[in-house]
């Protein structure tokens, strides 16, 4: 296939844009580089399956020749206060990715005849009070709150995503991604692991927020790389969860952090001065994607930790 990726110099898009062209096909990759960074997509430079346009999703999208596949994975993402990438400090623009880019490339999925898969996010569902969180629920979400204009973006464009489906017949998929970590990610992106694991291999203690009893759930990026191409390869059109269903608490994951990497400055406690939207629990339900895609994530925790931290030394200087 002909596939198109936004924030294909992204996290997540770069690892895309590697996969897809390793499984045969020519990828066109769009980026305009607000969170994305062209060191993710540089070793792709003389690929002749791979071409590149410095795009912005939000306003109209036009490449030449056919497009059999779109994967809309532009967006900011990250909720550091502190970033300059992050969600919180490009407000609208994080709101135009979800709203227009994702109706942008759906007009593109329509006029070509294209798949189109959606990345959306656990976000949605908000501070859950359901757990695990499975598809069937709506989420516990403020639509005015700090983190709204990564939630609600996603959510809108989840909405229009099944419109287009229902009133077009575009062949849409949605996948809905857990917290996922891997070499390529923004060492400053605020959320628990990158925040953890530079803080271990600089050999400083942890920070840890509170008590250390909110709870996530880690999926090594080639896991769900493998489980969001499965779902493109399917004729799924509901969204599917994709993450890792084994949940800890951050104080769990710190210390594990500090058991693999060998640190022994230990853990300093802070008071939480974070959002008190932040969600307490994330776990996904997996069943949907066991039943219809036939995956699981493999690389656990100990192994994908190892897997990431020569990136991360030699974003440190320490390599």
């Amino acid at each position: 296939m002909r596939i198109l990726i936004t924030g294909a110099a992204g996290f997540l898009g770069s690892h895309l844009c590697d996969r897809l062209l390793g499984d045969g096909h020519d990828i066109i990759g769009v980026d305009n580089f607000i969170t994305g960074s062209p060191d993710n997509i540089a070793h792709l430079a003389n690929n002749e399956k791979f071409e590149f346009y410095k795009r912005d999703v939000s306003n109209y999208i036009f490449v030449p020749g056919q497009v059999d596949a779109i994967l809309h994975f532009a967006s900011p993402a990250s909720p550091n206060p502190q970033s300059k990438s992050g969600y919180f400090n490009l407000p609208i623009q994080t709101m135009k990715a979800g709203a227009l880019g994702t109706h942008n490339c759906l007009g593109v999925a329509r006029r070509e005849g294209s798949r189109f898969l959606l990345a959306s996010t656990s976000e949605i569902y908000g501070d859950p009070e359901v757990h695990p969180q499975s598809e069937n629920y709506p989420g516990n979400v403020d639509p005015i709150g700090e983190r709204a204009v990564y939630d609600e973006a996603k959510r809108f464009a989840e909405s229009v995503t099944m419109a287009y489906h229902r009133f077009h017949g575009v062949n849409t998929s949605i996948v809905r991604i857990f917290n996922t970590y891997g070499p390529r990610m923004d060492l400053e992106d605020g959320r628990a692991l990158p925040n953890l694991l530079k803080q271990a291999l600089l050999g400083q203690p942890l920070t840890v927020y509170g008590t250390g009893s909110q709870t996530r759930s880690f999926c090594f990026v080639d896991d769900l790389v493998d489980g969001i191409v499965k779902l493109l390869y399917s004729d799924e059109h509901l969204p599917v969860n994709i993450g890792n269903p084994v949940e800890m608490s951050v104080l769990e994951f710190a210390e594990a952090i500090n058991r693999i990497t060998g640190n022994p400055a230990g853990i300093t406690f802070m008071e939480n001065a974070r959002s008190a939207r932040d969600p307490q629990r994330r776990q996904p339900d997996i069943s949907r994607a066991k039943e219809i895609l036939n995956w699981e994530p493999k690389v656990d925790l100990d192994e994908g930790i190892r897997r990431t931290i020569p990136f991360f030394k030699q974003k440190l200087g320490l390599a």
